[in-house]
């Protein structure tokens, strides 16, 4: 099995107003991690306190890192056709949404996955579903939680450990079968196509008499 697990951290929760400030992709191939896409961001603002508590991430670590618009290509192109997986997809999908469109670049083609969703169908009667209660509960082993690499990685296992709840010995379950158990809608990061610049008719003839 090959698939990508991603998060992002932000310095809000309104997608398209508050800015993503890092981002974590990592591919698992065969049930180990393979490569990693991860990175800082410099949103060009400040961060709000509140954020900055809940994920670490201060003004002082991302200043002079990479903008988001010069990192979604190359997160496109890590991704590629690969399954997406992520806890609480909507989230870190809507950020990432809102940032292809604006900015109007290449997006990660695979399908996304919920392991919010699947777990709540998969192992019910837990107090809730947070990654760090599913961590626990499934005794993955931990070190810090709310960096974006790190979640990931978590989010990764946590799926690994729920296709095999839900194979059995076989290990393989039919992306159909996730896709019914992760949500009703199929949810994938839009193909945006970059329109050609318009030339001024009024420019060139000035240009060009």
């Amino acid at each position: 099995m090959r698939f990508i697990a991603f998060d992002v951290e932000t310095t809000g929760t309104i997608p398209g107003n508050d800015s993503i400030i890092e981002i974590g992709a990592v591919r698992f191939v065969n049930g180990v991690v393979d490569s990693i896409f991860s990175t800082l961001i410099d949103p060009k603002r400040s961060i709000p306190p509140g954020a900055s508590q809940v994920n670490g991430i201060t003004d002082e670590m991302v200043k002079g890192k990479p903008v988001i618009q010069d990192l979604l290509d190359p997160l496109a192109d890590f991704c590629g056709d690969d399954i997406m997986v992520a806890h609480n997809a909507i989230f870190d999908a809507q950020f990432l949404t809102a940032s292809i469109k604006k900015f109007e670049t290449k997006a990660p083609r695979g399908i996304v996955l919920d392991t919010l969703a699947i777990s709540r169908k998969i192992i019910p009667g837990l107090p809730n579903y947070k990654l760090g209660t599913l961590v626990q509960f499934l005794n993955i082993p931990t070190t810090d939680f709310h960096r974006a690499e790190e979640d990931a990685t978590y989010c990764g296992h946590l799926f690994l450990n729920l296709v095999k709840k839900i194979s059995g010995a076989s290990n393989t379950v039919p992306l159909a079968n996730l896709q019914a158990l992760s949500g009703k809608v199929e949810l994938r990061f839009p193909q945006v196509i970059k329109q050609p610049k318009q030339l001024d008719l009024f420019s060139f003839l000035d240009e060009n008499p």
